[in-house]
């Protein structure tokens, strides 16, 4: 199985993925804490991107127009 194809996967099997990469980010965001490193992608910091609720209706009406072609 590779590892991008998740269709034979049980719900249950995903979560503990999910887990698994929970921990992993965290434990390198310690360690890039630790080692005084900065990275230049704000993402992989764990931080959260945000969007005013003007731009997230944009987005909305945009999708649910491309779902109506």
């Amino acid at each position: 199985m590779k590892i991008t194809d998740l269709t034979p996967l049980t719900p249950q099997q995903l979560r503990r993925a999910a887990s698994i990469k929970e921990k992993l980010d965290a434990f390198n965001r310690e360690l890039r804490r630790l080692l005084g490193g900065s990275s230049s992608n704000g993402a992989a910091l764990g931080k959260k991107r945000t969007m005013s609720a003007a731009a997230r209706r944009k987005f909305a009406a945009a999708q649910r127009a491309r779902w109506a072609k």
